[in-house]
């Protein structure tokens, strides 16, 4: 099932098995994002939290670039006011609502996202990647804080994800300096999962979308919901959080089916439910 045109700057479609891919697609701009691509990929991430027979989602893109960031072509503020019409609140107002609603949709999804990063992934471009449950990565592609290359402070939860992704100091050295970080060195530090071939890009995605969504899929959102906490809080939280997570994981078919399959030897036939 098809919710886009192939003219769309974000393609969309559900395969069979529950896959929801979401695609950018203005390859002539690097998929660099509009306040239109933006809000059209939160809303897809919303469907997909809110629709129970979506299991997986998987983020990627057409061309040779994942996403040049924001498209800055109507100015930094391209969807807020002029600078010269700003007034105290406005940048702040704009990026709680721009960038880092954008991130949080990701992190926020109750389903599984998969970034399959096919190219550069710049400033917020690099913050949607890495906001993502796993990264799959193209051997061409390589991520970028750029933001210190214009002036700016990173905005799109970079400051937030990238010490929990390296730790402060190896942060601070692709925050301060935006050189550019290869796929096969992301993998190295941790920030990609794994690189392969920019032709099984695809394929490799969509055999860990289909094993995701053959799993057991609140148990995973749940788990999801407790892995990006656990940086936040302290250690009382995190347990009672975890056994909270159980308790409601207990009230799942899919968890009756765990426990039920392994009593009588059997595969688990997981229904998301």
């Amino acid at each position: 099932m098809t919710s886009a045109a192939p003219g769309d700057e974000v393609l969309h479609r559900i395969e069979t098995g529950a896959i929801s891919w979401i695609t950018l697609n203005r390859p002539a701009a690097m998929n660099a994002l509009t306040w239109e691509n933006r809000e059209r990929v939160i809303a897809l991430l919303a469907d997909a939290s809110a629709d129970p027979a979506t299991r997986a989602v998987v983020l990627t893109a057409t061309g040779k670039g994942f996403c040049a960031g924001a498209d800055l072509r109507g100015g930094p503020a391209a969807d807020g006011p002029a600078a010269g019409d700003r007034v105290a609140g406005d940048v702040a107002r704009m990026i709680r609502l721009g960038a880092q609603r954008l991130i949080t949709a990701v992190l926020d999804c109750e389903k599984p996202v998969i970034a399959a990063v096919n190219g550069t992934a710049a400033g917020i471009g690099a913050h949607l990647a890495l906001a993502c449950d796993l990264v799959i990565a193209a051997e061409p592609a390589r991520f970028i804080e750029v933001f210190v290359r214009r002036g700016l402070v990173p905005d799109g939860g970079g400051a937030y994800l990238l010490p929990r992704l390296l730790g402060p100091q190896k942060a601070k050295e692709l925050l301060f300096f935006g050189d550019a970080v290869p796929a096969v060195e992301a993998e190295r530090l941790g920030l990609v999962n794994t690189v392969v071939p920019a032709d099984a890009l695809e394929a490799t995605a969509r055999a860990w979308a289909e094993r995701l969504a053959q799993g057991p899929t609140r148990a995973l959102a749940l788990t999801k919901q407790l892995v990006n906490a656990s940086l936040d809080g302290d250690r009382a939280a995190a347990l009672a959080a975890e056994a909270a997570a159980q308790e409601i994981n207990m009230t799942t078919a899919d968890a009756n089916e765990g426990v039920t399959s392994f009593v009588e030897r059997r595969t688990p036939k997981y229904l998301g439910r």
